[in-house]
């Protein structure tokens, strides 16, 4: 039994089935999801072929020492940005070896958001280390938090097959 919906697993298991066969690997580098997409892949037989590291920067200081975000892209923008997400995917890659990485921060509730940045809002950025960056600014609405979290799970697992399509 899996800790995962079903539909998850599915997409997670061709994700694993994917970059084996093309010999990739990948990192996460998570905020919002806390550890749940590096889960969702983990959940997966065979995915120690695959899955090489995840970095968990629910803070900003842990964004800074582990990602090399900089301080001023995060006063400047906020943890929960574009320009943050991009910087977060590229010290990803920059920090490891790995081929492939996807990247998350969002406001996954109840508190914390604004008229600006509502609940529910989440930047995802993936990116093949030869290849550009892809980026999407979701916004789930304030449906509560695990279902905010799985939503942004289901979206980066989206964009990992789509990268490298």
């Amino acid at each position: 039994m899996s800790l995962y919906p079903a539909d998850i697993e599915a997409m997670a298991a061709r994700i694993i089935s994917a970059f084996s066969a093309r010999s990739l690997t990948l990192a996460t580098a998570e905020s919002c999801t806390g550890g749940l997409i590096i889960g969702a892949l983990t959940e997966i037989a065979g995915s120690s072929t695959v899955v090489d590291r995840g970095f968990i920067t629910y803070s900003n200081q842990a964004k800074i020492d582990l990602l090399g975000v900089a301080g001023d892209t995060l006063e400047r923008c906020g943890a929960v940005s574009r320009q943050t997400v991009l910087e977060m995917v590229e010290g990803a890659l920059s920090h490891s070896a790995c081929d492939v990485a996807v990247a998350v921060t969002g406001i996954a509730g109840p508190g914390g958001g604004s008229a600006e940045k509502p609940v529910g809002l989440v930047h995802l950025a993936a990116k093949a280390r030869m290849g550009a960056v892809l980026h999407r600014e979701m916004r789930y609405g304030d449906g509560g938090r695990s279902q905010i979290r799985l939503a942004t799970v289901r979206t980066a697992l989206e964009m990992l097959a789509e990268v490298i399509d």
